[in-house]
């Protein structure tokens, strides 16, 4: 958080992963209790006690189950807020460093836990692949050898996507280029080697760690410019 850094919960809870930092692995909540702290403590800072007024985006991993959706809506209904807006991951990232034609898109988000290839057609999820590993399982490689692992496992999701692809979506999307997210498209020996691989350039925003994160707060105040504020509330929407 400005001004604070990272926030941990001193008191993580008992979940499968008890004890653990992160109360959110694989893209799935398994510390409610934990995670329901330390929002409360980014609301409280952000927002102050009165959330009357305030919008939260929720961006979620593309495939997140309705269970895992559910739970985050209902840990960000306890903080009292107006509206809750909820949206993947690579729609918000597609938002922030897609272009701005229209046409399909394809996003991959190179994860630390999490790998994710999506196809967006008119800003809709039209097929997704995801691997349950990301940057952190590749720790032990060679350096020399991580772009190629990690650069199979998008190629493999993007090669399955083809095959079910009967109306020529992905080929148009990989003409565009595709958006590279995620703290593996920090790397630039892994994003040379998708765009080698596929043979097109690729998409990179100024900070690709951060660009769900932007994307959705570029969401968010497309969403409070166009919300009209009440005549009988002098503050601002938040």
């Amino acid at each position: 958080m400005p001004g604070r850094g990272l926030l941990l919960d001193p008191f993580p809870g008992s979940g499968p992963h008890g004890g653990a930092e992160r109360p959110v692995r694989r893209g799935r909540i398994v510390d409610p209790e934990s995670c329901g702290r330390l929002l409360g403590w980014i609301a409280d800072a952000a927002l102050g006690p009165d959330r009357s007024d305030s919008v939260i985006v929720l961006s979620h991993p593309v495939l997140a189950g309705a269970e895992h959706r559910t739970a985050a809506r209902a840990l960000l209904a306890g903080l009292g807020t107006t509206r809750v807006l909820v949206l993947s991951s690579a729609r918000a990232a597609a938002a922030y460093a897609g272009p701005r034609e229209t046409g399909p898109l394809l996003v991959v988000d190179m994860g630390a836990e999490l790998t994710e290839v999506t196809l967006l057609v008119g800003g809709l999820v039209a097929d997704a692949r995801q691997a349950e590993s990301g940057l952190d399982d590749l720790d032990g490689l060679d350096p020399a050898t991580l772009p190629t692992v990690l650069g199979r496992t998008v190629l493999d999701m993007i090669t399955s996507m083809w095959r079910h692809d009967r109306h020529g979506a992905i080929r148009g999307a990989l003409r565009k280029g595709p958006v590279l997210a995620g703290g593996g498209a920090l790397r630039s020996d892994v994003t040379e080697h998708i765009a080698r691989c596929l043979g097109t350039p690729v998409r990179l925003a100024d900070d690709p760690s951060t660009t769900v994160v932007r994307g959705a707060g570029q969401i968010l105040s497309s969403v409070l410019r166009r919300r009209p504020t009440p005549p009988e509330r002098s503050g601002h929407p938040r």
